[in-house]
């Protein structure tokens, strides 16, 4: 017999995860969604998108929970959400806790490697808000608050790499105490923080404001989740858009494979679990 635990917490990537890759949209998972807030199960939005981005999401979906913005850049708790709270920065209707460095020295730092290397980047920091919304499928707004970055810089290279030239530049980026990392669409440059050092602050304030136990759900899709399916009792991944699984994930984790793309795989797996578990 399966043991019931009393809390779940559920963290989730968006981007080719809960969100389809192409369209943005979490109506496959709807089924599996509508469990979660019947339940008052917490849906802990773990991307690398920005504050302003998440905070649509929230609204999207309805909740009001913690979420953890830019890669693990920083985490957002509503006020309120806990009694026990520590010592956190208050900003507007949130408590933070920022675990990565200012945007403006990553773009410094990108700059700086990219001509040391002889190599073209494009970050997010050069493009413009047209651009961004053209590529991406996005709208003006929308557009604005991806461009709001605090604590990740994504980009691209211009020129063809090789696996030594990128690992050199990953090893020039670590020199200068950085991380680099591969999400769905970009590469992502920031500071020692990462989404799996961020879920397991949040999971330690859920547990200092808890009774009983809690199992821990994380679901993602690429290597820039790893740290976050580490961090978690049950590690779920999903198909990418190609229906494939990132291998560089399936090296170096056991995890539990979604029977889905990005929010169908999601939906299936959420569902899976909490029959199981909820």
């Amino acid at each position: 017999m399966v043991k019931k635990v009393r809390k779940i917490l559920i963290y989730t990537d968006l981007d080719g995860t809960l969100l389809d890759y192409h369209t943005y949209s979490f109506q496959p998972a709807l089924p599996a969604l509508a469990q979660i807030r019947t339940r008052n199960i917490p849906l802990i939005l773990c991307s690398s998108k920005t504050r302003s981005e998440l905070e649509e999401y929230q609204r999207k979906l309805r909740i009001d929970y913690p979420f953890i913005s830019e890669n693990g850049g920083a985490v957002f708790i509503p006020k309120r959400y806990f009694n026990k709270t520590g010592n956190l920065e208050v900003k507007g209707k949130y408590l933070v806790r920022e675990l990565g460095i200012p945007y403006e020295e990553l773009r410094e730092r990108l700059l700086d490697v990219s001509r040391k290397f002889g190599v073209r980047v494009a970050g997010f920091g050069d493009l413009k808000t047209k651009q961004i919304a053209s590529e991406f499928s996005l709208s003006s707004k929308e557009a604005r608050w991806a461009k709001r970055r605090d604590y990740d810089e994504p980009f691209y290279f211009l020129d063809e790499m090789k696996p030594k030239e990128l690992s050199a530049i990953e090893k020039e980026f670590r020199r200068s105490g950085l991380n680099l990392t591969k999400g769905g669409r970009f590469y992502h440059l920031m500071g020692q923080n990462d989404k799996g050092k961020a879920v397991r602050l949040l999971a330690e304030m859920y547990r200092q404001n808890w009774k009983g136990d809690f199992l821990t759900i994380g679901v993602g899709d690429s290597l820039n989740d790893l740290p976050m399916l580490r961090a978690v009792d049950i590690p779920v991944l999903v198909r990418r858009k190609d229906s494939t699984y990132d291998k560089e994930i399936l090296k170096r984790l056991k995890v539990q494979k979604a029977r889905g793309i990005g929010p169908s795989g999601w939906n299936k797996a959420i569902l899976d679990l909490l029959g199981r578990y909820g």
